[in-house]
């Protein structure tokens, strides 16, 4: 496992800049925002994708560093119900395909997407319970008619250019949140839609990421290193659905974390072994999203907690047994 992070944490920054303090912390490899809700502040497809010469310094300004793409991230709504922000947002995945395959990846990050209820909709509607049957049927519309077609094309076309593997953050507010969301639309698909596992968004939902790990197996292709403290009062009286806006983290029933700030060194070590048992070997890319600290604070807690759980070495031989 290398140890990645998310480079929209410092998009104030320009690239070399940025690359030069992640450098500076021992991180290894590099998850970029290409548009979307990341925005792409370090790597804009639609210069990269048409001027040689920007796409050669940003290659070269990468090597210069020695880091490795994880993936291209272009986190949004393709099926939004509003056909204009549903077009940009499809046209930014499209770029992003067209981009990873000019670097030469084969994987980048994004959300599923949430439709609305009806072809007549203005805003997403994220369903979370079976009754009554307005929901069923909600269910049923965006799913057969608008998401499962809207991937089957989107594959066909990332397979036209490269691209197997498509990692759909687990996020709640989109059609796939939750494991058997995920293999819904990958039953439905096919093997190139998998996940790009976020413990954060799980943990707050009440499941256990190492009981996901295990389930998902070979259909985790990427891992964000997030962490979520559940704040047991609130949750007590409010639950775990929380409107509350994020800064107000006193009253919130969860909080974003940094990686050993939600959970303990055990939890975490428990994660990474659960990872490395699936044959998981790849980027562990801290996304910092912790409103109680600084960019920099945030980002270093974790590397320094993170470089104690990865497991960056082989195994032996079992010279035991």
């Amino acid at each position: 496992m290398k140890l990645g992070v998310f480079t929209t944490l410092l998009s104030n920054l320009p690239l070399e800049q940025a690359l030069e303090y992640f450098k500076s912390l021992g991180i290894e490899m590099l998850e970029i925002g290409c548009g979307g809700f990341p925005g792409n502040a370090h790597a804009n497809p639609d210069v990269l994708l048409n001027d040689e010469g920007e796409l050669k310094k940003f290659c070269d300004t990468i090597d210069k560093y020695g880091f490795e793409i994880s993936a291209l991230s272009c986190h949004g709504n393709p099926v939004h119900p509003q056909k204009d922000k549903a077009a940009q947002y499809d046209k930014t995945i499209k770029d992003t395909i067209l981009l990873a395959e000019k670097l030469g990846l084969h994987q980048i990050n994004t959300f599923s997407g949430c439709p609305g209820d009806s072809p007549q909709s203005l805003r997403p509607n994220w369903v979370t319970c079976p009754w009554p049957e307005d929901y069923l049927e909600t269910l049923d519309y965006q799913w057969n008619q608008v998401l499962i077609p809207y991937w089957k094309d989107t594959v066909a076309f990332a397979k036209a250019h490269g691209v197997n593997k498509i990692a759909l953050e687990l996020h709640p507010g989109f059609c796939v949140y939750n494991t058997h969301s995920l293999f819904k639309l990958r039953d439905a698909v096919g093997e190139e839609i998998g996940a790009n596992f976020d413990p954060s968004h799980l943990i707050w939902q009440g499941m256990d990421p190492v009981a996901c790990i295990r389930e998902m197996g070979d259909a985790i292709f990427h891992f964000h290193a997030k962490d979520t403290r559940i704040d047991k009062y609130n949750t007590a009286i409010n639950g775990v659905l929380d409107t509350q806006p994020y800064a107000d983290e006193i009253h919130r029933s969860w909080i974003f974390r940094s990686v050993g700030y939600g959970n303990d060194y055990l939890y975490w070590k428990d994660i990474i072994s659960a990872l490395r048992m699936i044959g998981y070997d790849y980027a562990i890319s801290i996304e910092h999203e912790d409103s109680l600290m600084s960019q920099n604070e945030g980002l270093s807690k974790a590397v320094t907690f993170l470089k104690e759980v990865l497991v960056t070495e082989k195994p032996g031989e079992m010279w035991w047994a």
